[in-house]
């Protein structure tokens, strides 16, 4: 019997209007559009603005423009994963809220946490439930408002993150496209480099914990960026390996956008021509679970039915990995 293997057969990205710049963070921080561009590559992010906006704002806006654009209805959907490091609140699951927004009520939903990794370590787990040939449709969500554990007093934080989110619809593959194989792992020692110091079980909130500060994003930039450029890089080159790829028969490297240092270190280790690199860390900065899904809405209209492709993210944790699979629909022909 012929395997099940699953398929991307629709992708969506949603971010906010407001664009927070280069130029208007200078105003704020001891900083310049020249250091940032030299240090990460990042020109602008976006921003949801507004009391009681969450990650839900951000995923439900990506979904409910997937369904519509797949011509998929909410009662057809049988599971829906939300990836995401920014939950709306503790409880209930982020997926639970943006499954009631976007009108999904029979299916089942939870959110994964892998950080900037959660949204290859989600796809696996969405394309497991494909096939087990039991789920038709499996939406996953990628989202994160990153705004709301950023330190816009830290220079060396808060020019990194942006806020936004991305859809993709798995399905069963009729052919031989979809999901291939995968290389996931985590070092857990990690999170002594990167991590929010307060607000979890260890250290609930309490005024101390918000006086100094530790409800934002902790980093050690330089253990990071140097963890990042050689798991990121080593774990694409190993997928290709036993995938018996050549850089000339990768068509696009999708890696996450965290420092656009790391993602050449990454394209060189590979051996990938720059051209077929994805890249739009520039205009959304580090929207950590929605870097890939956003790439791949950016770059939707020059993807091919048939096109390898190789994900790949590293992220707090320390989580890594990569997926690689094979483009299933052409978006030029798309009904």
């Amino acid at each position: 019997m012929k395997k099940i293997r699953a398929a991307i057969k629709g992708i969506n990205g949603w971010v906010p209007e407001y664009r927070l710049t280069n130029h208007e963070l200078a105003t704020m921080v001891d900083t310049s559009d020249e250091w940032i561009m030299q240090r990460v590559g990042i020109k602008e992010r976006r921003i949801l603005k507004g009391e009681n906006k969450g990650t839900s704002i951000l995923g439900a806006n990506a979904v409910a423009g997937l369904l519509e654009k797949t011509g998929t209805t909410p009662d057809e959907v049988d599971l829906l994963i939300c990836s995401t490091v920014t939950p709306d609140m503790p409880f209930p699951a982020t997926a639970n809220i943006i499954s009631d927004k976007t009108g999904i009520k029979n299916a089942f939903s939870f959110d994964i946490n892998a950080a900037c990794s959660g949204f290859i370590f989600a796809l696996q787990t969405a394309v497991s439930y494909v096939e087990s040939g039991r789920y038709k449709k499996v939406i996953l969500v990628g989202a994160d408002k990153m705004s709301s554990v950023t330190d816009y007093t830290d220079r060396t934080t808060c020019p990194l993150f942006g806020d936004g989110a991305g859809a993709v619809l798995l399905e069963p593959a009729v052919e031989d496209f979809g999901v291939i194989d995968h290389l996931f792992h985590t070092n857990g020692s990690g999170r002594h480099h990167l991590h929010m110091k307060a607000g979890g079980s260890c250290r609930p909130a309490t005024f101390e914990t918000i006086s100094a500060r530790e409800h934002f994003i902790y980093q050690e930039g330089q253990t990071v960026f140097k963890f990042a450029v050689s798991k990121m890089a080593d774990v694409s080159a190993e997928i290709m390996e036993r995938n018996n790829l050549t850089s000339d028969d990768i068509d696009w490297l999708v890696p996450h956008q965290a420092n656009l240092r790391i993602i050449d270190a990454t394209g060189r280790r590979m051996g990938i021509d720059p051209s077929k690199i994805m890249i739009n860390i520039q205009k959304y900065g580090n929207t950590t679970t929605a870097t890939i899904p956003l790439c791949l809405w950016d770059y939707e209209q020059r993807l091919k039915k048939g096109d390898n492709i190789i994900l790949a993210a590293f992220g707090g944790g320390f989580t890594w990995g990569a997926v690689y699979l094979k483009w299933a629909f052409d978006p030029k022909n798309q009904e």
